[in-house]
């Protein structure tokens, strides 16, 4: 009987263990998922300021050619075209 008594209490230690891992592995994984959700909320911000800077640059750069600077010239016509047909766009929508 002592043997099946040792065999029970070197199962309930074993047990008792195993519960210890699963609780260590659940707060690690919880803390492991709010890292998670913390870096894509950091990568979707940094998405946005560099869409931001996108903007600026381009901004930057035609202002750049309007003010003299040969060196983004055709992007300026060309974007300065695509505004006009913008408008054109607009204004046969509104006289229909």
């Amino acid at each position: 009987m002592s043997v099946i008594a040792e065999i029970i209490d070197t199962l309930e230690n074993k047990i008792g263990k195993l519960f210890l891992k699963i609780k260590s592995l659940e707060q690690n994984n919880q803390e492991l998922q709010i890292e998670l959700k913390n870096a894509a909320l950091l990568i979707q911000n940094q998405s946005k300021e560099i869409e931001t800077l996108k903007t600026q640059l381009e901004t930057l750069k035609i202002a750049n050619t309007l003010l003299g600077s040969d060196d983004n010239k055709r992007d300026t016509k060309l974007k300065i075209n695509s505004i006009i047909r913008e408008i054109d766009y607009c204004i046969a929508q509104l006289s229909d």
